[in-house]
Parts: C-alpha cells; sequence; structure tokens
C-alpha cells in the first residue's frame, strides 16, 4: 500500500491514516437543500392545495395536505415568500423528496 492510497483526517489533536473505499468515493456527494423547495419528505398522495401562484405566504401558514399512511400531513411555507410554481395537483401521488411547490427568492 503507497502513501497515495492513504486518506489523512484530524480529530481534534489526532491525525489517522485510512484506506477509502470505491464505494465511499463513488457516492453521491451532499449538496445543500434548496431552500426556495417544498420537498415531499414522506411518499403520499395530494389532499388539498391551499395556495395558488403569486401568491404571498407567511412562514408557518400550511400550503397543502398530504396523505400519508393514512393520515393527513399538513405542509406548511418553511420561511416567508411568494409562490413562484405549484408541480402537482390535488390527486396526484407523489414520491420521497419530489419538488412539490417552488418559491420565489
Amino acid at each position: 500500500m503507497t502513501n497515495e492510497e492513504l486518506e489523512t483526517f484530524r480529530v481534534y489533536i489526532a491525525e489517522y491514516k485510512t484506506k477509502l473505499t470505491r464505494k465511499f468515493k463513488a457516492r453521491k456527494k451532499w449538496t445543500p437543500p434548496n431552500k426556495n423547495h417544498v420537498l415531499a419528505v414522506i411518499p403520499g398522495t395530494i389532499l388539498d392545495i391551499l395556495v395558488k401562484n403569486g401568491q404571498k405566504v407567511k412562514e408557518g401558514e400550511t400550503l397543502l395536505i398530504l396523505e400519508a399512511m393514512k393520515m393527513a400531513n399538513k405542509i406548511t411555507m418553511p420561511h416567508t415568500g411568494t409562490i413562484a410554481a405549484i408541480n402537482v395537483q390535488k390527486g396526484d401521488v407523489v414520491s420521497k423528496n419530489q419538488v412539490m411547490i417552488e418559491l420565489e427568492e
């Protein structure tokens, strides 16, 4: 094993060397979430949409109702802003991490 294969990292003052696996190197890199996208955190069905395009909404207001596992979940506004696009309709089945609503900057 050559030194080129080893990665160095530090925890407090201790320094360690390790070999990274191919699976770890090929992993999907983490990217920060887009604060202007409202995502489905669980798969489910859209029961009701309570906002319209261009509507100004305050933080905490309910945007839509998502039914998942026989429970109605209120999806709320993460921050004050304006609705730019609604990508779902009443009755749509959404998958996890699907963008349901886009917000303006």
